[in-house]
C-alpha cells in the first residue's frame, strides 16, 4: 500500500468519520471503497472493483467464496 494525505473541511472529515463508523469500518478503508466506485474497472481484472466488499462476518468467509458470492458450490 502507499500512504498518502489528503485535505478534508471539518464537515467532510467528521461525516466521513461517522459514515465509517458507521459501516464498521475504517476511515481508509471507507476512502478506498469510495475512490473504486469512481475509478475506471481494469479489464483485464474486473472483479477487482469488488473486492474487499463483501463482509460476512464469518472468519472462515474465504473458504466459501463461491456459496456466498453465488449462493452455493456448483
Amino acid at each position: 500500500m502507499i500512504r498518502t494525505q489528503i485535505s478534508l473541511t471539518d464537515d467532510e472529515y467528521r461525516a466521513a468519520k461517522r459514515e465509517a463508523a458507521r459501516l464498521g469500518i475504517s476511515f481508509a478503508e471507507l476512502v478506498r471503497r469510495s475512490l473504486r466506485t469512481v475509478l475506471p474497472v481494469d479489464e483485464n481484472h474486473p472483479w477487482m472493483r469488488h473486492a474487499g466488499m463483501v463482509e460476512t462476518g464469518d472468519p472462515d468467509s474465504s473458504q466459501k467464496i463461491d456459496e456466498i458470492i453465488y449462493g452455493g458450490k456448483e
